[in-house]
């Protein structure tokens, strides 16, 4: 008689936190995604010069999770992130973050390096492709862009806004396609809306999106540039934010 056939491959399960070896489990965990072609190639990008040093981003390695994933989840721990983030957890949230980041194809997750040092996330996405498009009149090539700054010292001192425009610029200048930059933070989060205002973009239109009420903030390139190139039409005209909303339970 033949053998009996081999009990079917399980997946891997996830370990608690508290038994995470970042070296091997972390590996294991994040595992070598099946990604699609980037829509960046960001690892070419020139570094940004701005008046607090050179500023790059740098792709998120799957091979490092030690390196990467062990700060990026204190990162998201910090309650000041995790209130508009919701990815406080044990290690394996911000695992399964990334992860969707990697394989979804048209997103890349970054960190933002200044002066040598990581001190903040990113994730820059083709906006047109992502499930925000549903939410508003998305164009070909649009960008968007997620951030968090990762130290409390960074906040507050214009920072935010000074690598928004930093990013938004090094995206322009390497992606000839793309005519908007435009991020959807939460309206409850002024600090992050007034940011984005603050690095020259505009306040466009207030989403319902399933998770939040956002602002779509907007950068133009034919604002940045003075008008060179063709102009899309205008979007509807749009009610500038309302005053500060207290931030709910």
């Amino acid at each position: 008689m033949p053998p009996d056939p081999p009990p079917p491959t399980r997946p891997p399960e996830l370990l608690p936190d508290d038994t995470i070896d970042f070296g091997v489990d972390l590996a294991r965990i994040l595992g070598d995604p099946a990604r699609s072609p980037v829509p960046y190639d960001i690892c070419c990008w020139t570094p940004a010069g701005t008046p607090a040093g050179p500023f790059r981003l740098e792709p998120v390695d799957p091979a490092g999770p030690e390196r990467d994933l062990r700060l990026l989840h204190r990162w998201m721990n910090d309650p000041s992130v995790a209130a508009f983030w919701k990815l406080a957890g044990p290690v394996e949230v911000t695992a399964r973050h990334v992860r969707a980041q990697l394989e979804a194809g048209h997103s890349v997750p970054c960190f933002g390096v200044l002066g040598g040092e990581r001190m903040s996330y990113w994730e820059v996405y083709r906006a047109d492709r992502d499930p925000l498009a549903r939410h508003y009149r998305a164009r070909p090539h649009d960008t968007g862009v997620h951030l968090l700054l990762g130290g409390g010292a960074d906040r507050g001192r214009g920072l935010g806004s000074l690598l928004i425009r930093a990013v938004s610029d090094l995206v322009f200048d390497n992606e000839a396609s793309c005519a908007r930059v435009l991020a959807e933070p939460d309206v409850h989060n002024v600090p992050s809306v007034a940011a984005f205002l603050n690095a020259g973009f505009h306040f466009q239109e207030e989403l319902a999106l399933p998770d939040k009420r956002a602002a779509l903030m907007v950068r133009e390139r034919a604002s940045r540039d003075g008008g060179a190139g063709p102009v899309p039409p205008p979007d509807p005209p749009a009610s500038p934010p309302g005053p500060p909303r207290p931030h709910l339970p």
